[in-house]
């Protein structure tokens, strides 16, 4: 029986209509005077301290403390104004296969495993209803590492739910390769939807438990037997 879900953001849940990316080059822009380099970078399933010292790294800048504290205090501000702006929406099937799973006789706590700052996946989930569904999760502020941030995730789980939480209690669900295989890093089992940064013939190779175009094509019951 799984007892806990694991939601990635950008892709999985959410469509920002950009404004992750924006935010970027706006921040580096106003931040840095650095006008060029954050069109050529790939953003899908990255962490947003590795998109940051890839920036860095492409200008020569130094990757201190002081550069990532500035860009960050910064990025959050550009990334509520942009996202304001542009909208976004929820992806597809997102919202009944939530409520669906919050309907099981024994439902699984709910929560993140995310490239982005903890703040950052506030102000994105939060613009769409959806901040408040989530108990606790992991986030680029854990680790630069996106199979790190997966054991931050399950030892936060295990103090919530206990420490005898299984790493096969667990399913993460993800729209990408990077996805699939923190997933698998941890031992959790993996559900690869096809509803953001990988198309579903790029996303079947990874092995995920489950592979499915979006959230409609599979039911809370299926990953959450009793």
């Amino acid at each position: 029986m799984a007892r806990l879900v694991l939601f990635d953001i950008d892709g999985t849940l959410v469509h920002t209509g950009g404004a992750g990316t924006a935010a970027f080059a706006k921040t580096f822009a106003t931040e840095f005077e650095l006008h060029h380099g954050a069109e050529k970078m790939k953003f899908a399933g990255r962490t947003d301290v590795s998109l940051v010292r890839e920036f860095f790294k492409i200008h020569g800048l130094d990757e201190s403390p002081e550069h990532f504290r500035r860009f960050f205090a910064r990025y959050v501000f550009w990334l509520d104004q942009i996202l304001a702006r542009n909208g976004g929406e929820t992806c597809r099937g997102v919202r009944a296969f939530i409520r669906d799973l919050q309907s099981l006789p024994n439902p699984p706590a709910l929560g993140l495993l995310t490239g982005n700052i903890r703040l950052g996946a506030e102000i994105k989930l939060r613009h769409f209803g959806l901040w408040e569904i989530f108990q606790f999760g992991g986030f680029a502020d854990d680790h630069e590492d996106r199979n790190h941030i997966a054991v931050a995730a399950l030892e936060r789980g295990r103090r919530v739910l206990g420490k005898n939480l299984q790493p096969q209690e667990i399913v993460v669900i993800g729209d990408t390769p990077f996805d699939v295989r923190c997933g698998k890093f941890i031992g959790a089992k993996t559900l690869a939807v096809a509803t953001g940064g990988s198309k579903l013939e790029e996303l079947k190779p990874c092995a995920a438990d489950w592979t499915v175009a979006d959230l409609t094509q599979i039911s809370a019951q299926q990953i959450c037997p009793r």
